[in-house]
């Protein structure tokens, strides 16, 4: 099938990710959101909260189908690791179509612990091992001694317990959402709507009338409720300024509380989070998280202790009850929900099994042919106010108007 109607309620993750493949296979795409805009609010924030924005922006980006083993199923492992090769497909797509800024590196990743955590250190290991039996595929994490660790880590503490785990990689979620937007031909964002209903073939922005399409997706996460039996999940991040503090590789730290990570960035920044609290509060990190965040990573990193805070973050991770994802398809509709912690993890792969599900398998990257189409506009808030203006805008002979904004730059 080729050229629908497609509209897709939620940019975040999957929003973008589902509109840029779509829109690459020839459809006619348009995203609602309540977002103000594609950005994320600008870093430096440490008190006040930020607007609601998607989770997928709070991020460190790792992408650890193993490490995960430790708490989640077989089957995201699975999904996971299937999602390390599409994502560097997407990645190196972007990269021809001229994104200039790294957007997936892939150096494998850490799992450390102290020598008095060493016991849970092998018992999460004996869990990794029988979960990755069921999992398949996938590779087992590598002991090191203090040479290798040295070696490939230098700035990290001696004495440290520690596991390479091979094939893990990160990617930069600001810059690839960012990138998934600004390349995404001809899709038109329509920003400020918040999206009340969705039935099949048929989409509702708040307090205006129904809108008809030939497929309606819905990746709303939190914002699916009521529909969904959704709650969302409380995650805070920190970012650390440590010019000279050296590290290739995300490290994750056996912790008693927290699923402890250190994520490096580019420009000498490191990611330190990431909590999950069982709250829906979106005020700003606390005291004893971030004490206890920085705590840990400077129990490994001991260069920290001169690091500069210069961004701290919370939001909420869309989870259904049982902590797994879920993907309904039926004629004229898609629901996908309950990445939890793993939406960058889990996103390729669910989006290329649900597309497939729905008789439009996404075509191969390979080869990364230039777009279908050209143009595509941003709509500011409150322009996508009914369905005529809407249907005039997507119209082929639709003229230039001032009120739409070109969306060569989202």
């Amino acid at each position: 099938m080729a050229g629908l109607k497609i509209g897709v309620a939620g940019a975040g993750v999957l929003g973008r990710l589902l509109a840029w493949r779509l829109a690459r296979m020839g459809h006619t795409v348009t995203v609602f959101d309540p977002a103000p805009g594609p950005l994320p609010p600008a870093p430096g924030a440490l008190t006040s909260p930020a607007p609601a924005h998607a989770a997928g922006f709070t991020a460190a980006g790792m992408l650890s189908p193993l490490a995960e083993l430790d708490s989640a199923s077989p089957e995201v492992a699975h999904l996971g690791w299937r999602s390390l090769a599409l994502w560097r497909e997407v990645a190196d797509a972007l990269d021809a179509e001229g994104e200039s800024q790294p957007l997936f590196v892939q150096h494998g990743s850490l799992l450390l612990a102290h020598g008095s955590d060493r016991g849970a250190a092998q018992r999460v290991l004996a869990r990794l091992a029988h979960a990755r039996a069921l999992a398949g595929e996938m590779p087992a994490p590598e002991p090191l001694d203090r040479a290798a660790l040295a070696a490939l880590e230098p700035s990290l503490a001696p004495g440290l317990h520690a596991w390479l785990l091979p094939g893990e990689a990160q990617l930069m979620p600001r810059e690839m959402l960012a990138a998934l937007a600004a390349h995404a031909p001809g899709v038109w964002w329509c920003w400020g709507e918040r999206v009340q209903r969705v039935a099949p073939g048929l989409l509702q922005v708040a307090g205006e009338a129904p809108m008809n399409f030939d497929l309606v997706i819905d990746v709303r996460g939190c914002g699916a409720k009521p529909d969904a039996t959704v709650r969302g999940v409380r995650g805070e991040v920190i970012w650390l300024h440590a010019p000279g503090v050296r590290l290739q590789r995300p490290v994750r730290l056996l912790h008693p509380r927290h699923r402890v990570y250190i994520v490096p960035r580019p420009g000498d920044l490191l990611v330190v989070g990431a909590t999950e609290i069982e709250s829906e509060d979106r005020s700003p990190v606390s005291l004893r998280s971030a004490v206890e965040l920085m705590s840990a990573a400077h129990s490994v990193l001991p260069e920290l202790a001169e690091a500069r805070i210069v961004h701290m973050e919370s939001n909420l991770r869309p989870a259904l009850p049982d902590n797994e994802p879920a993907t309904h398809t039926e004629p004229g509709l898609l629901r996908i929900n309950g990445l939890f912690r793993h939406g960058w993890l889990l996103a390729p792969a669910l989006v290329q099994d649900a597309l497939e599900e729905l008789g439009l398998p996404p075509a191969p990257l390979r080869g990364f042919p230039p777009p279908v189409a050209e143009g595509g506009s941003s709509l500011r808030p409150g322009q996508a106010r009914s369905a005529a203006a809407l249907d005039a805008a997507l119209a082929p002979t639709a003229s230039s108007d001032d009120s739409l904004s070109r969306c060569a730059a989202p």
